[in-house]
């Protein structure tokens, strides 16, 4: 009986003191505390976790580049070297000759980019704000070669760069930028075509009462105003002319031209094959397999140097383009 008497005079406190918390509020301001707490916790865990898959690959390489050939062949070290080592970066910037590589991979990627915001921007403009004779067909036009892969028309456009004598130089990169094309130019166009269509026309309409033609229109007034489009395809373009190897492959031949794509990947051929006639000398010795993972981690360290460089100086100004989506139009 006083068990009973305990508990149901607990009971009662317990309903009386939840009814006081509700009547006062406390209840529920605890539960949603309580809710943006888990919510919180739960978005930065996502965060996190995304973040750690983006980085592994480069906290990879940079582990790899500092240790030395022992230590790669060692199973018991996986992040942290024994003793840090820099010789591989001089050893991989010596072999790729990294200043001609450099050169030839900037006057690709930036010539490109700066060529293909002149073009694409005039052709997107021309495509959002006229309807021209045979507009339909050019836009469907414009969509095929977005949609159609490089390597489905490679060979013809390797004899007519060829009958040119545009092999082994850099004219079927730069050329083609000239004209809305190149590497994803069509996307390019797309992107300022979505651009300039959120302009206000008023602007326009002001230009052509103040006399102004259409091509003065779009560059003193149109093309200015672009800068969030402009760095899009700016960044865009430099870094997928700086990775691309298929097109330099095809196009260039003589290792003098070869960018920084092709001189990793001809480094990284040379270095495996002498590490396996390595290895196949050293096959009776236990522990002693050796490997050029930690040169050719450190060659890759310096080929993508120059685009991180480049991110870290302009990512505030890329996230915010990518934000702005201009002018709301009329």
């Amino acid at each position: 009986m006083l068990k009973e008497s305990v508990k149901q005079v607990r009971t009662t406190n317990m309903e009386h003191l939840t009814t006081r918390l509700k009547a006062s509020g406390k209840l529920d301001r605890v539960v949603k505390r309580s809710l943006q707490v888990l919510n919180i916790a739960f978005y930065y865990l996502v965060i996190l976790s995304l973040t750690f898959v983006f980085l592994y690959p480069l906290l990879y390489m940079v582990s790899k580049s500092m240790m030395q050939v022992t230590d790669v062949a060692d199973a018991t070290v996986q992040w942290l070297p024994k003793k840090i080592s820099f010789g591989n970066y001089f050893l991989a910037w010596d072999s790729l000759k990294f200043w001609a590589g450099f050169a030839n991979s900037a006057i690709i990627s930036f010539g490109s980019a700066v060529l293909q915001i002149l073009s694409c921007s005039l052709i997107g403009y021309g495509f959002a704000r006229y309807r021209f004779p045979g507009y339909a067909v050019c836009f469907v036009l414009l969509l095929f070669t977005f949609l159609v892969p490089p390597q489905t028309i490679v060979v013809p456009l390797y004899l007519f760069f060829s009958d040119l004598g545009w092999i082994n130089t850099h004219l079927p990169f730069v050329v083609p930028s000239m004209f809305g094309h190149g590497l994803k130019g069509a996307l390019f166009v797309l992107i300022f075509i979505q651009f300039y269509r959120g302009m206000p026309k008023v602007l326009e309409e002001a230009a052509c009462i103040d006399g102004a033609g259409a091509f003065r229109t779009y560059w003193k007034i149109m093309f200015p105003i672009a800068k969030p489009a402009m760095l899009i395809v700016f960044l865009f373009s430099v870094v997928w002319h700086w990775n691309d190897s298929f097109e330099p492959n095809t196009y260039l031949t003589t290792p003098d031209f070869y960018n920084l794509s092709q001189r990793l990947a001809m480094f990284y051929g040379s270095n495996n094959q002498a590490a396996e006639t390595m290895s196949q000398m050293t096959s009776g010795s236990i522990g002693m397999a050796p490997t050029g993972l930690n040169q050719v981690m450190a060659a890759c360290i310096l080929t993508i140097l120059p685009i991180l460089i480049l991110y870290l100086f302009v990512q505030r100004h890329f996230v915010e383009s990518v934000e702005r989506s201009g002018i709301a139009g009329e």
